[in-house]
């Protein structure tokens, strides 16, 4: 059966043709709540209610752009709703920090080993630094989804790179004591 077919079938809540679309798409869903999560049972919670979105709304696809694409940003916003909801973004009065912070001489970290670090920042610092490194959102974009400013998104993006970097140095210094 074709995506366009299994899609046509969800419209119409065939539950087989939901749970194959659930099969098909939700390990690329999962991890992509993983990083927006502060753990798996977290995770596992964001994806059960982007599934249950994305059920509610297909009727809305209409089959122009990508529909993984538009599963991903439902399962993104689904994410971050739970976060809105807990007013975790509240307006701080912060100066704006340059953005630019590079984490140096790190080349030989594993990506399992980032990830970890990103999930301990805290949520509205690894929400932003999700989305603007990992995902690819502009500060704009990020500031209209956290309905937060662009000079907050840009300050907590350089926050959570001063604290990975605090982090792996941190680590390494940590690592190197043990070795010597």
């Amino acid at each position: 059966m074709s995506l366009e077919q299994l899609i046509h079938k969800c419209k119409r809540n065939n539950l087989k043709a939901q749970s194959q679309l659930y099969t098909l798409f939700a390990s690329k869903l999962y991890s992509i709540c993983l990083k927006y999560s502060r753990n798996t049972a977290e995770a596992q919670d964001n994806l059960q209610d982007a599934f249950l979105t994305i059920f509610s709304k297909i009727s809305q696809y209409n089959n122009k752009g990508s529909f993984e694409g538009w599963l991903k940003r439902i399962t993104i916003n689904t994410a971050l709703q739970r976060y809105r909801e807990k007013g975790i973004f509240d307006i701080i009065n912060e100066d704006i920090i340059d953005d630019t912070i590079e984490v140096n001489d790190h080349e030989d970290i594993s990506l399992d080993y980032l990830l970890g670090l990103i999930q301990t920042l805290p949520n509205r610092y690894r929400l932003v630094f999700n989305l603007y490194v990992l995902d690819g959102y502009s500060h704009k974009d990020i500031a209209d989804m956290l309905d937060i400013t662009v000079g907050t998104s840009k300050s907590n993006l350089a926050r959570a790179r001063i604290i990975l970097q605090d982090k792996i140095e941190k680590d390494n210094t940590t690592f190197e004591s043990h070795s010597v």
